[in-house]
């Protein structure tokens, strides 16, 4: 399989140029065809290979060095260190308007773009009505390109590339811009082109629209490569970070120990769960979980059990009062709790479950223990649970 494109240990570093002194010791550094002492390392030493055929998608949060990524494996910007290699005729629509001069009407930027990405004056004469249908800006193309929309150039830069028929496609969240039918439009010929043996390069926030075009993914994290791999795991991994993240303040809150109430979770595991490690083992269709509750008064607690997502979202609850179950006494002070979940229809991602101890009457919850575990598999699905379910054909009416 050919490669079009390769990142062989790649990193760019941005010297600081804040003060005279810095900015002398950044221009000594080049002059010597060194790495800068100080600066912002935004990519360190990425790897990867893109094969004809194949689609990439790069992921990552804002600041994670996806942008700059692509500007390196394009030329735009050179590597600190580490080899760059692109054999293939790409066509690359990084930053919004990139390539276009504001002054010029619609049209000459399209002689000119096409004229960049190799295109002849016969080919661009030829192609040049479905550049504008495509497009599809109407008489706007004989105006400056600075009386565009952030959409209307969108669709100027994304119509050309269509019709220079790249072997290589590198986008930076070219679709967030443009509106639903522009978008539908691009994604529909980006299948076409794929389907044809076309190649993508692929930079977005929409784990959907990755998920959708992309065989394979990356994700950046802090300039990192943090996980490189088919496409289903890796978002799925970073969508469960994500929530993880943005959850933080909610998912590690206080387990008070006794400090918020007397009644508590003494403790509590996962039990007949094959996995990754205690910390967050994997579930296989069934779970059972064990705990003890303390209680100071040897009245016999309550417990609540519930399953989220990894952001907080509940999926699930149930409690030992509300279906007459009784812990089982140790001691005068602890009693034992076990409940099985069979045949979890969850979909692939991150959970948690959540003990909750609870006073005898029911009426405070007085600690919480965290437990959480993942589901693995592919999936397509949305929400959190597979319902189970068949396609219904429309058979044609009998005379």
């Amino acid at each position: 399989m050919r490669s079009l494109a390769r990142l062989d240990n790649v990193a760019k570093i941005y010297p600081r140029v804040h003060r005279p002194g810095e900015r002398l010791r950044a221009f000594g550094a080049i002059l010597a065809g060194r790495e800068p002492r100080e600066g912002a390392e935004v990519l360190s030493d990425v790897s990867l290979e893109v094969f004809r055929g194949q689609s990439l998608g790069i992921i990552g949060e804002n600041g994670a060095g996806k942008s700059t990524l692509l500007k390196v494996l394009t030329g735009v910007i050179q590597p600190s260190r580490g080899q760059v290699q692109l054999n293939a005729r790409a066509a690359a629509l990084l930053e919004l308007g990139a390539g276009f001069q504001p002054e010029f009407s619609g049209l000459d930027n399209v002689r000119m773009k096409a004229s960049i990405l190799g295109m002849s004056k016969a080919e661009l004469d030829q192609k040049l009505d479905d550049i504008l249908e495509f497009a599809d800006i109407g008489d706007y193309i004989h105006e400056p390109v600075k009386h565009y929309s952030s959409g209307m150039v969108v669709r100027l830069g994304f119509a050309v590339v269509t019709a220079s028929q790249p072997e290589l496609l590198i986008t930076d969240e070219v679709l967030a811009v443009g509106d639903e039918s522009f978008q539908k439009k691009c994604v529909q010929w980006i299948q076409a082109f794929l389907n044809g043996g076309g190649t993508l390069l692929l930079v977005s926030h929409s784990i959907y629209l990755v998920q959708k075009l992309c065989q394979r993914a990356l994700w950046l994290h802090e300039g990192r490569a943090r996980e490189y791999g088919e496409v289903d795991p890796v978002t799925q991994h970073y969508l469960a970070w994500h929530e993880r993240r943005s959850a933080e303040e909610k998912m590690h809150r206080e387990n008070a120990e006794g400090q918020s109430g007397q009644y508590r979770v003494a403790a509590a595991e996962l039990s007949g769960v094959p996995g990754s490690g205690p910390e967050n083992p994997a579930i296989d269709g069934s779970m059972r979980v064990s705990f003890r509750l303390y209680s100071p008064d040897e009245r016999p607690p309550v417990c609540l059990v519930g399953i989220f997502r990894a952001d907080g979202t509940p999926i699930y609850g149930v409690s030992s009062d509300a279906e007459n179950v009784a812990g089982v006494a140790e001691d005068g002070n602890h009693f034992r709790f076990q409940i099985e979940f069979r045949n979890l229809p969850l979909l692939p991602g991150q959970y948690q479950l959540q003990i909750h101890a609870m006073d005898p009457e029911a009426l405070r919850v007085c600690n919480t223990r965290e437990l959480a575990f993942h589901v693995e598999g592919k999936s397509r699905e949305f929400g959190f649970v597979h319902l189970a379910h068949r396609w219904l054909r429309d058979e044609p009416a009998s005379d």
